[in-house]
């Protein structure tokens, strides 16, 4: 079981990773993907998927008791699928004003949601007992370190999570979204 655990741990830091330098620094940063009229609704898809990923982590990583809270990270992450899929279809149209999405930037799409769909597999693995026909919760896991640091890190990602989730959809709005190309403008580099 610790294996698991220390693979959930790896999975979700490299897909944070991964998110960070896409979401934050590619698609807001460098590309402003909300200031064009064709990635407005890619920028929408990446807002929701934002918005759901704290709730996600808190529901399916942190939770170590409620049963109920657990069923509802699932239809979340159902949700999550069903966001990416369109955000997935939409993609080369959106990209229209940069000459399409950059083969580069596709693939760190795709290791980057299979980091993200991996952490989530290996949590259900580790919270869902099969027992004769039935699915069971497991409240009870025995705390070892490779748990513990699966925690430290799953706490630790919810603050930089729900602060690009704000930015993603602050940036919907037009008096922030012009603040932001403002001090954006301002930045030479990069």
């Amino acid at each position: 079981m610790e294996i698991i655990f220390y693979l959930a741990t790896a999975c979700l830091i490299f897909f944070m990773i991964l998110a960070a330098y896409d979401g934050f620094y590619l698609h807001i940063f460098k590309y402003g993907l909300f200031n064009h009229k064709e990635s407005i609704f890619e920028h929408k898809t990446h807002t929701i998927r934002a918005i759901l990923f704290p709730f996600i982590i808190w529901s399916l990583f942190i939770n170590e008791s409620n049963s109920d809270l657990f069923l509802f990270g699932i239809s979340l992450v159902v949700f999550d699928l069903v966001i990416l899929g369109i955000d997935a279809y939409s993609e080369k149209e959106s990209r229209n004003f940069m000459g399409g999405l950059p083969k580069w930037e596709y693939i760190i799409h795709l290791f980057s949601n299979a980091f993200h769909f991996s952490a989530i597999v290996l949590v259900l693995a580790l919270k869902i007992e099969i027992t004769g026909s039935s699915l069971t919760f497991v409240s009870e896991i025995v705390a070892s370190s490779a748990q513990g640091l699966f925690a430290f890190v799953s706490i630790n990602v919810i603050p930089g999570a729900i602060i690009l989730a704000i930015l993603h959809f602050i940036l919907l709005l037009d008096t922030p979204r012009a603040r932001w190309n403002n001090l954006r403008a301002k930045i030479t580099c990069c």
